[in-house]
């Protein structure tokens, strides 16, 4: 299976937005019936779902006019009502607001060598369930600035890399201070950095701007062609915690809080999650991540749980669907040439002819 791709060469968002709904009308409507499952399993029935989508879309189109044009534009397109594409961006919020715990998502590691682009990696884990949702993304959201993001149909964005030399990872937590009265969708927080930050500082003063009522980790990376930075963005309702890179080039970041005042708050426990394994798995394999070989470095997070830290995920089929947890894609960020890789599946499964960019190769013919 591949990942599915989509070029948007729409400047205005409301427009690009409507595009999009209307060439992939099939895979929203797909998209949000696998979400309203997954929410009812969870305890969220249709009128609270459809409440808290219709606040993330106001939270939105407070914070970020432009991001709350075009996800209105994608749902009018494809024919489905506003709340189910503001559900769906604010799918962290609605199960922070379902209060859900579990085994979390994603694993990431980034390097900063001495000389060169960053290397980055991260596995993203999710439900076994939701492998056809997944899709690389292009456009242009102001003149000359392009944006290349991993995200889900329906999902203004999550990882991704600018043509500016800035690009994001992603990861979920969670605190005690989530709660139901539902803010800024993180996912907006990561699209609208792809979309307007050039810095880490402009990446900051965004994420602090923004109301927020569920928890998400933000790698941000930046590589100018000489010099290149990376901090960790811990957002929460509780605050923003700033996580400068290491000393020796290292950031790496499971799900579970790091900053010491925030991780008082930590919502996640090691009897429902590995991310306490996952974290000291990452930093023994710093030395295989920090090579400028794709494929070598996501080989080395290739580790299952009989291995102690299960960087690599798979689903438990004698479980029911919302409990299974999955790697379903591993994604490398090229800050040098602003380009997005993605394969299909965890470290296990990467193979060197196996990767798919954002933006596509060029068809053969094509100029």
């Amino acid at each position: 299976m591949s990942i599915a791709t989509y070029v948007s060469t729409e400047l205005d968002s409301a427009e690009r937005g409507r595009a999009f709904g209307e060439a992939n009308r099939d895979e929203l409507h797909a998209a949000f019936a696998r979400y309203a499952t997954l929410f009812e399993a969870l305890g969220g029935r249709e009128h609270q779902v459809a409440e808290w989508g219709e606040r993330a879309l106001a939270e939105t189109a407070a914070w970020a006019p432009s991001l709350a044009e075009e996800i209105a534009g994608v749902a009018d397109g494809a024919g489905l009502d506003r709340w189910r594409l503001g559900a769906l961006n604010g799918r962290t919020e609605v199960l922070a607001a379902l209060a859900v715990t579990g085994e979390g998502e994603c694993s990431t590691a980034v390097v900063l060598p001495r000389a060169g682009a960053p290397r980055t990696v991260q596995t993203w884990d999710w439900h076994d369930t939701f492998r056809d949702g997944m899709l690389l993304w292009s456009l242009e959201p102001s003149r000359g600035r392009r944006v290349h993001t991993f995200t889900e149909f329906g999902v203004a964005g999550k990882i991704g890399v600018t043509s500016e030399g800035l690009g994001v990872h992603f990861n979920v937590l969670r605190h005690a201070s989530d709660h139901d009265g539902i803010g800024v969708p993180v996912h907006v927080v990561a699209r609208r950095i792809l979309d307007e930050a050039n810095s880490v500082r402009d990446a900051v003063e965004l994420a602090r701007s923004a109301r927020l009522s569920a928890s998400s980790v933000i790698t941000v990376v930046t590589y100018d062609g000489e010099r290149s930075d990376a901090i960790g963005l811990e957002l929460s309702p509780a605050g923003v915690a700033e996580l400068p890179v290491g000393s020796d080039g290292v950031l790496v970041h499971t799900n579970h809080f790091l900053d010491p005042e925030l991780a008082g708050g930590e919502g996640t426990t090691a009897d429902v999650s590995t991310t306490y394994d996952r974290l000291p798995g990452l930093r023994d394999r710093i030395e295989a991540v920090d090579t400028a070989d794709r494929t070598a470095r996501a080989r080395a997070l290739h580790s299952h749980r009989d291995g102690g830290s299960a960087l690599c995920a798979h689903a438990d089929r004698a479980l029911p669907p919302h409990l299974r947890w999955e790697s379903l894609a591993t994604i490398s960020i090229d800050l040098a040439e602003g380009r997005l890789h993605a394969h299909e599946g965890g470290p296990c499964r990467v193979e060197r002819d196996g990767w798919q960019a954002a933006p596509p190769e060029p068809q053969e013919g094509r100029a």
